[in-house]
């Protein structure tokens, strides 16, 4: 474990001229005349977006935009992590890990961390505060790869010691939305300093399985919902190496294959993936990925969960005991189960069905999350000890 130091986003205008050449220079193919999403991402919009991606897009203000945070890198286990750090306003910011998923970046909350550390900035009140800690998951944007593939087990173990060894945090409150949601879980059930979860994906299951008819219902949904959502899931958690020889050399394809998600698991209207997102926020998530190089280690996530068991969360049928807050946004990919099953694997002390928003929250709906936070926060005994 090494102390943190600062780290500025650079990219070398190198590798921002291979890019550019690589997306001018792919060799556009053919689609069915019939379609629009149904079978993959649309090739119309494709290449829309790369011609704005080469000729509009502008990194350097977006890179600009990433460093206005004090970001730092520190080496745990071996791997180099990552982080946002911005403390927050006021005598006693709660200190708040907010943890990223697949196939996002911390690009997901640029729009955020400012609401949470400063809300009296926002017309909000200082006492609803945080210190905002953010890091890139090993292996995903500007964390350095794990030696071999980790699963969100092992990253709420490193994301612990992030807060506890060295940021020095007594106790901290994590919060997080796909593999985020898994790791702000594995923090809560294992952690001690861990005092409380914000999650807005339920991921984990019970041994137990579903019980009565409503959760057998929505047991049976769910799986069918998913038939057309596991082929990705699959070859990641499987083969990602293979996947990779393809990915890490086009960048046009990385896109394809991220634009797919942001496009199936938002709460779209009229099936436009920038009713919610524009082009810029879609490419800068997009370009983490590509001028890092890290499609490869980020996918690497799924076969690391494979390997700690899957969604079970324990053996024995024990729960979070911590309390826990659960935001469920309506068009969430994986969609929630009915309150009783969650009960069954935490301490659901807070339930809050919203009323739009999907899987990508706080891009999609900050004020709704951001609200549902600090509600659920105030509504803590909260003690640093």
């Amino acid at each position: 474990m090494t102390d943190p130091q600062p780290f500025i986003l650079n990219t070398p205008e190198e590798t921002l001229d291979t890019i550019r050449r690589k997306v001018i220079a792919f060799p556009w193919h053919e689609m069915p005349v019939d379609g629009g999403w149904e079978y993959g991402t649309n090739l119309n919009y494709m290449r829309e977006f790369c011609h704005y991606w080469t000729r509009e897009f502008d990194w350097r203000s977006q890179e600009a935009s990433i460093n206005r945070f004090s970001h730092f890198k520190t080496s745990i286990d071996g791997t180099d992590i990552h982080f946002i750090h911005e403390k927050g306003s006021g005598p006693n910011p709660k200190p708040l890990i907010i943890s990223h998923g697949w196939p996002g970046s911390i690009v997901e909350f640029l729009d955020f961390i400012d609401l949470l550390a400063h809300p009296e900035n926002h017309g909000g009140k200082i006492e609803d505060a945080f210190d905002v800690v953010v890091p890139s998951l090993p292996g995903f944007g500007f964390s350095g790869p794990p030696p071999r593939p980790y699963g969100p087990r092992k990253m709420a173990e490193i994301f612990d010691s992030l807060m506890t060894e060295v940021l020095g945090y007594k106790s901290y409150i994590a919060q997080g939305g796909d593999w985020g949601g898994a790791i702000s879980s594995w923090l809560g059930f294992e952690h001690k300093s861990c005092s409380a979860i914000h999650i807005n994906i339920l991921t984990m299951r019970h041994k137990d399985g579903p019980k009565g008819a409503e959760e057998i219902a929505w047991a049976e949904q769910f799986e069918r919902d998913q038939i057309v959502q596991n082929g990705y899931r699959t070859q990641q958690a499987t083969k990602p190496q293979t996947l990779s020889y393809a990915m890490m050399d086009s960048p046009v394809g990385i896109a394809a294959w991220i634009l797919e998600k942001m496009h199936g698991w938002s709460d779209l209207t009229d099936n436009n993936v920038e009713s919610v997102y524009s082009k810029d926020q879609l490419l800068t998530n997009i370009m983490v990925y590509v001028i890092t190089r890290t499609f490869n280690t980020a996918s690497w996530i799924y076969y690391g969960r494979r390997e700690e068991g899957g969604r079970l969360l324990s053996a024995e049928g024990k729960r979070v005991e911590v309390p826990t807050g659960c935001a469920l946004f309506p068009k969430e990919l994986l969609a929630w189960p009915p309150r009783s099953y969650a009960e069954r694997i935490y301490n659901v002390t807070q339930w809050t069905e919203m009323p739009r928003g999907g899987h990508f929250a706080a891009m999609e709906a900050p004020d709704l999350l951001i609200e549902d936070i600090r509600k659920f926060v105030r509504s803590l005994d909260w003690n640093q000890g």
